[in-house]
């Protein structure tokens, strides 16, 4: 069966499979706002161990989660090719990553060995089944623009696992790395880079002209940017222990990469058929605000060395990229796949006719979406406030843990909509 050309749903997963992550990351964004509220020198400076636990919990509890949930159906689903036992693979994904996360939370807060190792064990286990269970998927698959930037991030995805364990397994006391900061900092570029902006770009070829009924991105843009920002995340990665002159050139390379996506992106939904409003695009223009927004910042502090110094600096540059980028993108999609697939599943289980079943807008209420979408600005908005100044990080985390809320309950809404229609959790 399929509803729009290029895409099979024949080999769709079970709608619990993907749903078990879309439900638990808004309880990793609600916890990360409660460990906001609890220590507000978690946006005081990026080496904090609050700061490392709250990092964690958004990239990891939040991003992550959601992403591998989203990759478990899109994978057969856009790329056409099946996971190899997805349930089996989604068990030994979903709970490693949710203990696991919170394992490496209390190791950064509690310093305890244990903890860590409790993290490295979990995390590397649930991340390496599901990279080798999306290898065979991708290898199977037909080349297109989104299949190869999944493939990058999938790369990307590796890299970061490999240089968190080196770095996690420090912090246990059971080596000695060379170049830490380096490490670090590879650690972070490809994380946020290569994982999930490669990510999100490639997913971008094939849902902004779906969803929003744009133009489609240029071809040469589709054929040639991923590669080029992963490139760059290698050289930027290796350029300092052997040529430090080429790691400010791949920066800057960086920079235009994703300028030039943000600004495509912005403009091709400026070009969209369909003029209603849609809470899912305001998401995602809120995303690539922020990403120009990180480039700005980024350009300011190589001008101004005192402001690159300072401690507001990172905060500023990780709240726009992690909350106003990543997690408003993601938010926008989340409203975009579950009511699709409550919908999608409902129709097939009970091969529906038009009108007897909620459509996807029917979904979740569209105010209480909407009512969501301000609450997360307001979050971003406060966020940004208390990187440089401290007094406003608790109303920060009250928002955030009030934007989070109202995403767990809205997609909540749709599944018991889809429960209450005769809708089976097969």
């Amino acid at each position: 069966m399929s509803l729009q050309a290029g895409l099979s749903f024949d080999q769709a997963p079970p709608f619990t499979l993907p749903l078990r992550f879309f439900l638990t990351a808004p309880l990793f964004l609600l916890l990360a706002a409660a460990l906001i509220v609890a220590a507000p020198d978690a946006l005081a400076a990026r080496s904090t161990p609050h700061a490392f636990a709250l990092t964690h919990a958004l990239t990891l509890g939040f991003l992550a989660m959601t992403m591998l949930g989203a990759l478990t159906q899109m994978l057969p689903v856009v790329a056409g090719a099946k996971v190899p036992r997805p349930r089996l693979v989604a068990w030994l994904v979903h709970l490693p990553l949710v203990v696991g996360t919170l394992a490496l939370m209390a190791g950064f807060l509690t310093a305890a060995p244990v903890a860590f190792g409790i993290a490295v064990g979990l995390l590397g286990f649930g991340l390496v089944v599901f990279l080798l269970a999306a290898s065979v998927s991708l290898a199977r698959a037909a080349h297109s623009a989104t299949v190869g930037g999944m493939r990058l991030a999938a790369l990307g995805l590796a890299l970061t696992v490999v240089l968190g364990g080196a770095l996690a397994l420090l912090r246990m006391g059971w080596w000695t790395l060379p170049g830490v900061p380096t490490v670090v900092t590879a650690h972070i570029a490809f994380g946020l880079l290569g994982w999930v902006l490669l990510l999100v770009i490639g997913v971008a070829y094939q849902v902004v002209p779906m969803f929003q009924m744009t133009p489609p991105y240029p071809p040469a843009l589709r054929r040639w940017l991923g590669g080029i920002l992963f490139a760059l995340l290698l050289l930027y990665a290796v350029a300092p222990t052997v040529l430090p002159v080429a790691a400010s050139a791949a920066a800057i390379g960086v920079a235009g990469v994703i300028t030039l996506f943000a600004l495509i992106t912005l403009r091709l939904q400026a070009k969209r058929r369909r003029k209603l409003p849609d809470v899912t695009l305001a998401y995602w223009r809120v995303g690539m605000a922020s990403l120009i927004a990180c480039v700005a910042v980024w350009l300011g502090a190589r001008l101004a060395p005192d402001w690159r110094a300072s401690d507001a600096y990172p905060m500023l540059l990780g709240i726009l990229f992690i909350a106003g980028f990543a997690v408003s993108v993601v938010s926008g999609m989340l409203y975009k796949i579950v009511p699709f697939l409550a919908w999608f599943h409902l129709q097939a289980q009970l091969q529906a006719r038009a009108g007897s079943i909620p459509t996807m807008k029917e979904m979740i209420g569209e105010r209480w979406m909407r009512a969501q979408f301000y609450l997360h600005l307001l979050a971003c908005s406060l966020l940004l406030v208390a990187a440089v100044r401290a007094e406003w990080t608790p109303a920060a985390g009250v928002a955030l843990a009030a934007s989070a809320l109202l995403l767990w309950l809205n997609l909540l809404a749709a599944v018991r909509r889809f429960w209450r229609h005769g809708g089976r959790f097969l």
